[in-house]
């Protein structure tokens, strides 16, 4: 599938998408990226519970897993008994916040549609933690999952890496690191609004990157830097995981909202992935904001992306 961001003055707005973007106007937040994060991660964290429930009633476990430079929290989901598939949840925040509680209720509902497992990684965060910090920590869950997975009732020959935002990053360059570190890959990503290059010149960004949906181009430029541990010229690819070569990815499922200044990195990764020969499918959500997954509480749109994706999910997995 192919699209383009619109570029008229005013694009449509879902009307459940209206309602939550004057919502968030009215809290009257101040702009997280410009106090102490001592002060922004907990406001990020507090309004995150307003979408958190009601959760899907499911197996919860937390859990440590190994790391690189210590043990990391994680939970894993599962919504049904047997020997289950697993995807590896990586959260968004732009790599400086969020956590396991913030995408909670997400997760919860990807391990109802897709019928996998669904082991949340509390992976270090930036700046403090800058790349690779958060990748080697993705890169240790798979090898925990390997190792350990099938004593917890999961299939360690089918693991799907998920993300959005950030963690749709960590699960590409998940991908990448895997491939070109001569590792053995994983079945199969699922890829959704992700930030993947810090290319702030792009159509999207330029129409769409004023704030007045919520992220804006400033914000994305504060967290890349926060990410990269500066701006270099030329980053790794597995921090900006849209500028590698793309041949030998596992099949992928996407999706993006019409409304979100990541659009075009999400367009140029399908496109990457069709001229490399990758299978993947890619939905393009009309009329809603980045993070909208999250507001699936409130957007009947957003439980259908997370149906759609479960769906998607699982036929990767099942392949």
């Amino acid at each position: 599938m192919t699209a383009k961001a619109k570029t008229d003055s005013a694009p449509f707005v879902h009307p459940e998408m209206a309602k939550i973007i004057a919502w968030y106007a009215s809290l009257g937040l101040p702009d997280t990226t410009k106090i102490p994060l001592a002060e922004a991660r907990p406001i990020t964290n507090r309004v995150s519970t307003h979408w958190n429930w009601p959760k899907p009633d499911m197996e919860v476990v937390d859990l440590f897993v190994p790391g690189p430079t210590r043990g990391l929290k994680a939970r894993l989901y599962r919504s049904k008994a047997g020997k289950l598939p697993v995807i590896l949840y990586l959260h968004g925040g732009g790599w400086v916040f969020c956590d396991l509680d913030t995408h909670d209720r997400l997760c919860r509902m990807l391990a109802e549609e897709s019928g996998a497992a669904v082991l949340s990684l509390d992976y270090r965060l930036a700046p403090e933690h800058p790349f690779p910090a958060a990748h080697d920590d993705a890169m240790a869950a798979v090898s925990w999952i390997r190792s350990e997975g099938p004593s917890r009732g999961l299939d360690a020959e089918r693991i799907l890496a998920a993300g959005d935002s950030a963690g749709a990053n960590l699960a590409l360059g998940l991908m990448v690191g895997l491939r070109d570190g001569g590792h053995k890959q994983i079945q199969g990503g699922a890829i959704f609004y992700g930030c993947l290059e810090p290319n702030h010149e792009t159509n999207s960004h330029k129409t769409l990157g004023s704030g007045a949906y919520n992220l804006s181009t400033e914000r994305m430029k504060f967290f890349w830097k926060a990410w990269l541990g500066g701006t270099p010229a030329s980053p790794d690819t597995r921090a900006a995981p849209l500028l590698a070569d793309m041949k030998g990815l596992p099949r992928m499922y996407l999706n993006a909202a019409a409304l979100d200044p990541l659009l075009d990195d999400s367009i140029k990764l399908a496109e990457k992935l069709k001229a490399a020969g990758v299978p993947h499918r890619f939905d393009l959500y009309e009329g809603v904001i980045h993070g909208f997954l999250n507001m699936s509480r409130e957007l009947e749109i957003g439980r259908k992306a997370i149906a759609d994706a479960g769906k998607a999910i699982k036929e990767i997995l099942s392949a």
